[in-house]
């Protein structure tokens, strides 16, 4: 276990060196923040300056050792747009992603799953076909499309949700969250419905698929011939076996919840990391960038990390030590 730990983060060491390489080479092609940080009409003197001031005039090389060992004292850089610290800044923007992805993913696990349970259950009934055709319309409606529908039916016609912000929060370890406070669980709900359908899809459709391949099983049809109910062999032996991919699944849904919530949190304004990168990629804010996509792979590692974990747990042939 302690060697597979070790090998672990030694590789996710790799992963994290390789993505910085990619992300300065990357940023560099793209363009100069000089050019939009500053008045067009700077000269030639001014703009030397800028780029002197923003460590900009030095050969890439330099500009990226210079960050790996900011990196080794737990530096990523200062912004060039807000002038704070580029990991402070995006830390006071995560808490707001986080508690947005967790609903996300918890309206998709309490949703998908029960249904995706009925519709590999009763599979040809009418109501098991409409969830199936429900879902395919989660998998095809564009995001931006059925934020702007939810806006205008549950705020706009109905006026029962508020249309952007975070609404009320509550301090907790010098931490403010929304879901603390009513006035902030209204302001969450639209954007974690309109994050969670297609991750609702996703888990209905994997646990209809899981459910239709274990059911034909032999262990099935013999805890069926000891005469355990029904509710008892889809509890125990049914969920336990479809389990391992789902959880798969929800686990690297999860890093792509907070990953990548760009469009709904530019919809709802809502103040968390997405649109925080949105807004640092408009002005090449290059800190924030690299250390945003920094954050973002380690929060992936460590999610492969805890799915192992799980495997163990709900099936314990499935061994992290094992050398496969």
């Amino acid at each position: 276990m302690a060697l597979t730990l070790f090998r672990r983060v030694l590789q996710s060491l790799f992963v994290i060196l390789a993505m910085t390489v990619i992300v300065f080479a990357g940023i560099n092609l793209i363009g100069n923040p000089v050019d939009i940080l500053i008045n067009p009409d700077a000269n030639a003197m001014e703009r030397a300056r800028a780029m002197a001031v923003l460590g900009l005039d030095k050969p890439l090389v330099v500009q990226y050792w210079h960050f790996l060992t900011g990196v080794l004292q737990g530096d990523l850089g200062v912004s060039f747009v807000y002038h704070q610290p580029a990991l402070e800044l995006i830390m006071q923007r995560l808490p707001a992603t986080i508690e947005l992805a967790v609903l996300a993913l918890l309206l998709a696990v309490v949703i998908g799953i029960p249904l995706g349970l009925y519709a590999g259950l009763n599979e040809g009934t009418w109501l098991s076909r409409t969830i199936m055709a429900g879902s395919i319309l989660g998998f095809s409606l564009p995001t931006f499309w059925v934020g702007l529908i939810l806006i205008m039916v549950f705020s706009v016609q109905l006026g029962w949700l508020p249309t952007n912000g975070r609404g009320e929060t509550v301090e907790v370890f010098g931490i403010g969250w929304s879901f603390l406070t009513m006035d902030g669980l209204k302001h969450m709900l639209l954007p974690a419905i309109n994050l969670s359908l297609f991750k609702i899809s996703l888990v209905l459709r994997l646990t209809r698929a899981g459910v239709q391949e274990v059911l034909p099983q032999d262990y099935i049809k013999f805890a069926r011939a000891k005469g355990l109910t029904s509710g008892r062999i889809i509890r125990v032996h049914v969920l336990k076996n479809i389990m391992i991919p789902v959880v798969t699944v929800i686990g690297l849904e999860f890093g792509s919840l907070i990953a990548f919530s760009v469009v709904t949190e530019s919809i709802y304004a809502w103040p968390g990391m997405g649109k925080l990168i949105i807004d640092s990629i408009n002005v090449l804010d290059r800190p924030v960038i690299v250390a945003y996509l920094v954050l973002m792979v380690i929060i992936f590692i460590l999610l492969n990390l805890i799915i192992d974990v799980c495997y163990t747990l709900l099936d314990p042939r499935v061994r992290i030590d094992s050398k496969g």
